[in-house]
This record gives structure tokens, C-alpha cells and sequence, in this order.
């Protein structure tokens, strides 16, 4: 069957934001769609451009006979703001305040347009850095663990407080909270993570870092290495902070229960990426 080029643009376009950082070679699409690998050439320099002007992302070629392309999302600084500034505004509403100065973000959390901006925006930080998995603990930044993910086209994996039947045989360590100075436990499956890996460490809330480093010292368990960490909401207000690198879209600076007032500001996003 022989496609339009307007029907190629299309598909190659689609197919390219479903398989994130996978190289595709010009014989896969021009097998395709029956088209000349030069057809297809012009075709990719076409989506580049505008991917490229939209802000969506770019397309990496490999040259030689076994090269390609790959698709890598990254969005620019000026797509990127107006989103955090629309999410610091969004988290300080002050019936999000809880009992004892929790914050409510739950309903953030489970809006999926909310939750896969702010994956795309951790992921273009993360685009040019080899990673083989996100991890997450199991809690509410699940849903913001797999929204990165996708777009590094890597699996994730889940750090749980308990153990599982259906997880197999675990690798477990103990860790002292951050906020509480409590000691707990943690525990990953062995089968989770190969030796080697290279993992980023992803997370709803940041306070001390207590349960972001427990993963760190988990993953040497492991004998893996840690390619970054990234969080939606960081606390500024911290008496010791256990976690130094660390990207975040969003810092929650002061919490007035009293006043409900809840001050926030745009993370370190905008400075390390």
C-alpha cells in the first residue's frame, strides 16, 4: 500500500512519540510505507523542524548502515515556566492545607494532564542521560513515576514498606526518616533491577530526603548507580538535608496553618536544567 506523504508525516510522528529514545532505522519506515529511504529522509527533517519549533522535541540521526533516528522530547524553558508558575498557583490554594501543615495533592497527583506536563518536563531534563529505569516508592508519586518513564521509554520500578507474595524474593534495608527520625524499612524485589543500572529516582515530596536516600542505599544493594533524582515539590524549610543533587519543579517555602497561608515558588528546575 502506498501512503501519502501527508499520511506518512502523521504516522512517522505518532510512531516516533510512542517509542521515545528507540532508534528507528529508515528501512523500518521505508518498508513501511513503501517509500524511498530519501522520501523518508526529507519526511524526518520535516518532523524535526516543527517538533523543534513547537517545543515538542527532537530527532537525534545515527548515521551507518545500522543507524536511524530517535525521537527525544524537550521542552524549552519558556513552555516550561508558564506550567510550574499555573502549578505554584494551583498548589496554594489554602484549603490544601491538612492538620498538623500537610499539604493535599492528591487530586493533582491523579489528574493525568497535570501529572504527564510535569512528566515530560523531568524527562527533557533527563533526555541526554543514560537511564534504564525510574524508581518510585509507593506512595502517591506513582503516577508521576510512570508519566516520566514513558517518555525515557524505560520500566519502572516500585520501592514498597511491606513485603508482597507476588514480588518474590526481596532485597530489603533499614533507613532513618528524614522528617521523623524514625528508623523504617524498605524493600525491593531482586528481580527489579539488574546489576549496573543506571536509575533516577523520582518522587511526589521532598522534605529531608529520608526516603530518597533510603533508595540510593538500596540501589547499591543492587550494585546500581543513581543517574539523578527528581521531585514534584521540595520543602525549602528543612533542618538537614540528606539529599544534595536533586532536581525540583516545585519549592514549598513556608506553610502558615494559623493564617492558612502556603507559600511556594518555582523549584530548581529553571537553574540546573
Amino acid at each position: 500500500m502506498k501512503f501519502r506523504r501527508s499520511e506518512r508525516l502523521i504516522d512517522m510522528t505518532n510512531y516516533l512519540l510512542d517509542h521515545p529514545r528507540q532508534l528507528v532505522s529508515l528501512t523500518f519506515f521505508s518498508e513501511r510505507y513503501g517509500s524511498a529511504k530519501s522520501s523518508i529522509s526529507e519526511d524526518l527533517g520535516i518532523i524535526k523542524e516543527t517538533f523543534e519549533q513547537r517545543g515538542i522535541g527532537t530527532l537525534q540521526t545515527v548515521p551507518g548502515a545500522a543507524g536511524g533516528v530517535k525521537f527525544f522530547v524537550k521542552v524549552p524553558k519558556e513552555e516550561a515556566r508558564p506550567f510550574v508558575e499555573e502549578l505554584c498557583e494551583l498548589i496554594a490554594t489554602p484549603d490544601r492545607l491538612l492538620p498538623g501543615g500537610y499539604l493535599y495533592l492528591t487530586d493533582i497527583l491523579g489528574d493525568p494532564a497535570i501529572v504527564q506536563k510535569a512528566g515530560r518536563l523531568l524527562a527533557s531534563a533527563y533526555a541526554d542521560t543514560k537511564i534504564d529505569v525510574v524508581m518510585t516508592v509507593a506512595t502517591k508519586g506513582i503516577p508521576l513515576a510512570y508519566a516520566v518513564a514513558s517518555q525515557l521509554n524505560v520500566p519502572v520500578v516500585i520501592v514498597r514498606r511491606d513485603s508482597k507474595v507476588t514480588e518474590g524474593s526481596t532485597v530489603s534495608i533499614n533507613y532513618v526518616s528524614g522528617s521523623t527520625k524514625r528508623i523504617q524499612t524498605m524493600l525491593l524485589s531482586k528481580r527489579s533491577i539488574e546489576e549496573g543500572s543506571k536509575v533516577l529516582i523520582v518522587d511526589d515530596f521532598m522534605k529531608a530526603g529520608g526516603t530518597v536516600n533510603g533508595m540510593v542505599s538500596l540501589l547499591e544493594e543492587f550494585n546500581a548507580s543513581v543517574a539523578g533524582i527528581a521531585v514534584l515539590v521540595e520543602a525549602e524549610k528543612t533542618e538537614e538535608r540528606l539529599v544534595d543533587e536533586y532536581l525540583s519543579l516545585i519549592k514549598l517555602s513556608d506553610v502558615d496553618v494559623k493564617e492558612k497561608r502556603i507559600s511556594v515558588s518555582e523549584g530548581n528546575y529553571f537553574s540546573k536544567y
